[in-house]
């Protein structure tokens, strides 16, 4: 008698922040609905976030299991406790299973945790490295990694950096701690232990997808052999096959959805500009008011998300004076807001997530990047896919000035670029649509990945 057949059992490690946790949730429901049993482990600060059907949560440890990153306060610390605690709870869940009718076949880790493809090896399973960030970020520490240049590295606007089979990059383009490395000594250390042990890994994915990036992921698959298997966003604003999907299922924060929601209904067609900089981004008490008196200055419809902790920055009477015309939130539904017929452009700070979430809803951007690899994507968003613009930097403020960015929201909502820019976002939104229905390239890639899987049980 043939004994019954053992169903795959994926265990998911994200990195314990929301832009980490979302892409590697959103990827377990894939497999989830593709007959893979799924499970994510995750901290036990931030485990309670997680509600999401057909998905099991376990918790591991991080060492600072009150507070997470808050409590350690700083991040050499955090992560060496991570590694340390991580690693122990991590083996122990896998012990727990490896009797049960549901072993562990793969952990598919973040590729900032490069300890959780050790435990998988230890235990004789696959293990499989997530990025999260886009293609051709992952291209240049790639590039890095291997030596084809060192740091720091010298860019200025008449000798861009050069890599082969990639655009070449001008000073606003990369990363800060690529030009200075003493800047964020420890972000860059986790950049570049993404590729410490990757050559042991089975697999190699990253959330972005062939027709956005093929040609990039082609030309560094010598060192960087990924699988491009995005974009990770929820099924309903994709391929909808994913029953009642709408959502990430997992929240740091209460989103505010309704009064959102009910505020839009009483806007006109593609007349709101959205503004967020993510859960991340603290900008400066200058930055806010130059991004405020250009709201005014447009006289147009916005809703911006503004945390509690930055409020203090607006000017004074710039709530009172906009009611009506501008929405002041703490947090919403960036995915039911960027769907929202009301909604006509999007001021983002280029953050993979949410530059993928707009680019899959076929929103114009405007993009004004803060940090690390939100210069790059920007980048993309402007030069590359022509699908928003990016204001430029006042040189000697280093901010936006309200002038510049009045100009561009103006542009992108108005101007002569709008139907350029529209009909770009809608056919990338049209690609991204394709390539995770069914027969589309991510889902093939996908498919690959679960047929492996079966085979091994």
């Amino acid at each position: 008698m043939v004994g019954k057949r053992i169903q795959p059992h994926v265990i998911l490690v994200p990195y314990p922040s929301q832009g980490h946790i979302n892409p590697l949730l959103q990827f377990a429901k894939r497999l989830a609905s593709k007959g893979v049993k799924s499970t994510i482990a995750t901290t036990k600060y931030t485990v309670n976030s997680i509600n999401s059907p057909n998905i099991s949560v376990e918790p591991i440890s991080d060492g600072f299991d009150e507070g997470g990153f808050t409590q350690a306060q700083n991040t050499d610390v955090f992560l060496k406790s991570f590694k340390e605690n991580g690693s122990r709870t991590l083996s122990q869940i896998l012990t727990k299973y490896e009797n049960s009718t549901h072993p562990i076949s793969c952990i598919v880790y973040d590729s900032f945790l490069p300890w959780a493809l050790d435990v998988a090896k230890k235990h004789g399973i696959y293990g499989a490295s997530f990025f999260t960030n886009s293609a051709m970020v992952c291209a240049v520490f790639a590039h890095i990694h291997h030596g084809t240049f060192s740091l720091p590295v010298k860019i200025e606007e008449n000798e861009p950096l050069l890599l082969p089979g990639l655009p070449c990059l001008y000073p606003n383009d990369v990363p800060g701690f690529i030009r200075e490395p003493e800047s964020y000594p420890a972000y860059l250390a986790m950049k570049m232990s993404q590729f410490s042990n990757l050559e042991n890994a089975d697999w190699i994915f990253d959330n972005t997808f062939q027709e956005l990036e093929g040609e990039i992921a082609r030309g560094i698959s010598k060192f960087w052999p990924a699988k491009l298997i995005g974009p990770m966003v929820p099924s309903s604003y994709l391929d909808g096959r994913i029953e009642n999907d709408k959502g990430y299922g997992a929240s740091l924060w209460k989103p505010l959805s309704e009064e959102c929601l009910n505020w839009l209904k009483t806007k006109a067609k593609q007349s709101v500009i959205y503004i967020s900089f993510g859960s991340m981004v603290s900008l400066t008490s200058k930055q806010m008011e130059e991004i405020a008196y250009a709201l005014i200055g447009s006289n147009m419809n916005f809703l911006w998300v503004v945390r509690d902790t930055e409020k203090y920055k607006l000017p004074k009477g710039f709530i009172e004076s906009t009611k009506g015309k501008g929405l002041i939130v703490s947090w919403c539904n960036q995915l039911e807001t960027l769907a929202n017929q009301a909604i006509g452009c999007f001021v983002t700070h280029c953050g993979w997530n949410s530059t993928l979430e707009g680019l899959s809803l076929g929103v114009p951007m405007v993009a004004m990047p803060q940090w690390s690899d939100q210069m790059t994507d920007a980048k993309f968003i402007d030069e590359i896919w022509e699908i928003g613009v990016r204001p430029k930097l006042d040189e000697m403020l280093g901010i936006v000035k309200r002038e510049e960015l009045l100009f561009c929201l103006k542009d992108v909502m108005k101007g002569e670029k709008n139907y350029e820019i529209r009909r770009n976002a809608t056919k990338l939104r049209n690609l991204a649509k394709k390539t995770v229905s069914e027969g589309g390239s991510s889902d093939k890639t996908i498919n690959e990945f679960v047929y492996s899987l079966n085979l091994a049980c």
